[in-house]
């Protein structure tokens, strides 16, 4: 009998009518012979509401004592949701985190998974139930309860279907699967079937926003299948998978972009070494994380250093770069805001050459200036003026045919 993990977003049970629409999806799961465990978020709106009455109380709560309300959350789904099934007639049970034993770290707010026993969820399935578990938490070894951040939720579905050993963990969530790009952006875009977890840890890294990066290298790193579905449409979805022999032969799976970028340079410091450390190093401590970097060789001995980092975090980086350039005599500071970065994604890349040189041309022809670039084996990003990015997707999405499934794959 086969196992499935299915997880549901804070959208998907966002009223009681969502949850029953979930408890409706179980049932058919169930009714095709599959054993279910079921991970969910709080209904949307929910853990901000909670935050929200903390900051009445206390403008910096104690991470522990965050955690604990926060975690009420997810309570409230399971046991609904629980309800929900017991009243089809289906045996079900719910679980916090902590009562489940997914024993994480005890780094309140962000905490990593250690381990989960699983013998209480076996018990449970040898009897017929669906085991419905508390997304997004866990509990420490001294018997706090814990959270594990952003996509906390994702995180607890793929650990949990890899120490089940399930036979696939499936993502609900707003969208009906993984598209060549954002459709909203490209109305032409399509659903992949089948997308490698490389591609997609670079499609989420590089800005799309369907699945979170840390439930990517999760499943990947435990080869856990990920299939991405609809809450509020029947389909296939997309499968999230290792890369095989008979995987689409496209050249490029998708296009991301990122809109929360801002670019940084500082101009004129002496081309020595250790420069770029003197440079990048206050901004590290500063827990500024920098993405992109291009450095440029002047003529005088000096060097130019141009570095991107999230918009949200320019001014904070922008003040520590004029207070570097004022230590190294740099002769210049500049920033820019408006800016955004494009990527081409696919492990084609690995066999096929002139896969940069088409998209440079693409953004020529389209009369784009490229900032910065940036490549790995699966990627090539490049740094645009922001007014460009509709045009530079819709461009790329073009040049690469993205719209047309390979070998007739794909819808």
């Amino acid at each position: 009998m086969a196992l499935i993990v299915q997880k549901y977003g804070g959208t998907s049970v966002g009223s009681i009518e969502r949850i029953e629409n979930v408890a409706e999806r179980v049932m058919r799961a169930r009714a095709a012979g599959q054993d279910v465990v079921v991970v969910l978020s709080a209904m949307s709106g929910e853990t901000n509401r909670l935050i929200g009455l903390a900051r009445e109380i206390n403008p910096r709560p104690s991470e522990r004592e965050l955690d604990v309300l926060v975690s009420t959350g997810e309570q409230v789904t399971i046991a609904l949701l629980a309800m929900a099934l017991e009243k089809r007639g289906q045996p079900a049970r719910s679980y916090t985190g902590a009562q489940v034993r997914i024993l994480t770290d005890s780094a309140h707010t962000k905490a990593r998974i250690r381990r989960i026993d699983t013998d209480r969820m076996r018990e449970d399935l040898s009897a017929g139930r669906v085991v419905v578990v508390a997304g997004f938490q866990g509990i420490d070894e001294h018997g706090n309860i814990t959270t594990l951040g952003r996509g906390g939720s994702d995180t607890s579905a793929v650990a949990l279907a890899a120490a089940l050993h399930a036979d696939e963990c499936q993502i609900y969530t707003d969208v009906d699967g993984v598209y060549t790009t954002d459709p909203r952006v490209v109305a032409k875009a399509r659903r992949l079937d089948k997308i490698t977890f490389e591609e997609m840890l670079e499609m989420a890294s590089l800005g799309s926003k369907v699945l979170q990066i840390r439930s990517v290298e999760f499943a990947g790193k435990y080869n856990v299948p990920l299939r991405v579905l609809s809450s509020f449409s029947e389909g296939p979805g997309t499968l999230i998978t290792l890369e095989d022999n008979d995987m689409e032969q496209a050249l490029i799976s998708g296009i991301a972009f990122n809109r929360d970028e801002a670019q940084l340079t500082i101009k004129g410091v002496p081309d020595s070494p250790g420069i770029a450390y003197r440079i990048l190093g206050p901004v590290a401590e500063a827990n500024v994380e920098v993405d992109m970097i291009v450095q440029n060789v002047g003529v005088d001995a000096t060097t130019d250093l141009t570095f991107t980092v999230h918009r949200n975090d320019f001014e904070k980086a922008l003040e520590i770069l004029r207070r570097v350039a004022a230590e190294l005599g740099a002769r210049e500071v500049s920033g820019n805001e408006q800016i955004v970065k494009v990527s081409v994604v696919g492990v084609g890349m690995r066999s096929h050459a002139g896969i940069a040189s088409r998209m440079f041309k693409t953004l020529a022809d389209e009369k784009i200036n490229i900032h910065m670039i940036s490549t790995s084996e699966i990627k090539i990003s490049v740094v645009v003026d922001e007014k460009y990015l509709e045009l530079a997707v819709r461009a790329l999405h073009d040049a690469f045919e993205l719209d047309r499934a390979p070998n007739g794959a794909g819808h």
